[in-house]
């Protein structure tokens, strides 16, 4: 079994801890932690760091398969880029997740808004409704907005992002130009499968997801533009280094 690295065991102790802890504490570590839209009163600029430190609280699987990943991935690749190098790579991928989610969720919400504009709805009656949504949960129903709008409107202003997911990708998409034909098994396909066929394909997959909105795989508010972030930057970050043979000049 492969050796946890020390930067790789320091994240997955910090996440434990935030999870733990946001079950002890409820509602209010989501409030304070979790990643808001910048228009909502929830928002702090912490956020898009401690964000990636939260996961679902309904179910376990949500960390169980991130802290998964950077263990078996997160490993092969400290042990490869050195302790500063990886961290660097991490976080950055974590911001990059939640700058391209949060552009898709300005682009979300200006359109539904922009909706609700036409239809003779004025901006004081919207700023109500927003405002009822986060003090009470409850919100004025539009006869002429239809229910999707609605959702499209609401979901983007009172729904955070959560998890270490886009961080998790940016590890993925540097661990396939790392070792990209590296044979890797994946659970119920019995047959090994190239690193970069595996792990591009679940680009792929989420890609479709992100522009049709079919969930294939996990829940329908999966934050799908978080994960194509975190795995550009983690992907065009290592092809950099490698390319400039990183390895001759490491920060550690």
């Amino acid at each position: 079994m492969q050796q946890i690295t020390p930067t790789v065991k320091t994240l997955l102790i910090v996440n434990i801890i935030f999870f733990v802890g946001s079950q002890v504490i409820g509602d209010y570590a989501y409030k304070v932690f979790a990643l808001w839209f910048p228009e909502n009163p929830n928002f702090g600029f912490w956020q898009i760091f401690s964000h990636m430190f939260m996961h679902a609280q309904e179910t376990i699987s949500h960390i169980l398969f991130n802290m998964f990943a950077l263990y078996i991935f997160g490993s092969a690749l400290e042990n490869y880029l050195g302790q500063q190098r990886f961290l660097f790579l991490y976080f950055s991928a974590g911001l990059g997740a939640a700058g391209l989610q949060i552009l898709f969720s300005y682009y979300n919400f200006n359109e539904a808004y922009q909706y609700y504009i036409d239809q003779g709805i004025s901006a004081g009656e919207i700023s109500d409704l927003l405002a009822s949504v986060v003090e009470t949960g409850q919100y004025r129903v539009f006869s002429q907005i239809p229910q999707g709008i609605t959702d499209q409107l609401l979901g983007t202003y009172v729904v955070p992002m959560v998890g270490a997911s886009g961080a998790i990708f940016g590890v993925l998409a540097a661990f396939a130009i790392v070792y990209p034909n590296m044979h890797l098994f994946i659970i119920f396909i019995p047959i090994p499968i190239k690193a970069k066929y595996l792990i591009g394909g679940y680009f792929l997959i989420n890609v479709f997801s992100a522009l049709s909105g079919v969930s294939l795989f996990g829940p329908s508010n999966t934050a799908y533009w978080a994960h194509i972030g975190g795995a550009i930057i983690g992907f065009i970050m290592m092809w950099y280094w490698k390319k400039n043979q990183f390895n001759y000049n490491r920060w550690n």
